[in-house]
């Protein structure tokens, strides 16, 4: 069985996400508090762990109060630590990690910022990517370039269809509406923010197979031609489609 999920809304348009077993209870980012110390006194559970992704105040600006309300031990990238919150454990990409009794494997997914991880659970099949990649979308590059990001993102296009990509934030309106623009003719696109609207649920968690099919930054091969780039390469596709995105 798969570990327990609970995705949390916080701030505007953040997600948090508690991951709980027999073993305990972990938190993917802490951008507030009092959903995350809410949820857990509604479900009477502690919280053991704090996996953090990138040094952003919107992933880790509540670390210090869950901390000192749980005394949760908090987990992230050993080459990001003076941009973190104090961390007990540092973590390195391809560092074998165990959360909850599941192996975890440490991503390197740096562009949105340098030393950005995600954290795959082969086992459970989930994929907490954060600001990389998103429902129908992916980071911006504030840190990074184009090629970096398209590194990680091949990276995390190599996992199993099946996983369960939990990411950072809920921009679907704006990544869908931009999706829509450059690949009019995708049918699974249009059907998935047609189900979205219908039923007024966030697009995200999703799968990463329908991710592939219909996250236009996973589908540069189908779109290079409608860009006019029929002998780009994939990153230099990937960064035209990531320069447009951002005057959208």
């Amino acid at each position: 069985m798969p570990l327990e999920l609970v995705t949390l809304r916080c701030l505007q348009d953040n997600y948090a996400y508690l991951l709980h077993g027999k073993a305990g209870t972990v938190l993917i980012d802490a951008p507030e508090a009092a959903p995350v110390l809410g949820e857990l006194a509604a479900r009477g559970w502690g919280l053991d762990a704090i996996l953090l992704t990138h040094h952003h105040p919107d992933h880790i600006q509540a670390v210090p109060e869950i901390v000192a309300a749980t005394g949760a031990k908090v987990i992230g990238a050993a080459a990001d630590a003076h941009r973190l919150p104090p961390l007990d454990i540092s973590v390195a990409p391809g560092e074998a990690l165990q959360i909850l009794g599941e192996p975890v494997e440490v991503i390197d997914v740096s562009g949105h910022t340098i030393g950005h991880l995600a954290y795959h659970l082969p086992r459970s099949g989930y994929a907490f990517t954060a600001d990389s990649l998103m429902a129908l979308g992916c980071g911006r590059l504030f840190e990074g370039s184009a090629t970096m990001m398209w590194a990680s993102l091949q990276r995390l296009n190599a996992l199993p269809g099946s996983t369960l990509i939990c990411s950072g934030h809920d921009y679907c309106a704006g990544n869908g509406a931009f999706a829509l623009s450059v690949d009019p003719g995708n049918a699974a696109l249009r059907d998935r923010l047609a189900a979205v609207a219908e039923t007024r649920q966030p697009c995200a968690p999703a799968t990463l197979a329908e991710e592939q099919a219909t996250n236009p930054f996973l589908r540069v091969a189908a779109l290079r031609a409608g860009l006019g780039l029929g002998d780009a390469s994939d990153a230099d596709v990937f960064a035209r489609l990531r320069e447009m995105k951002d005057r959208f």
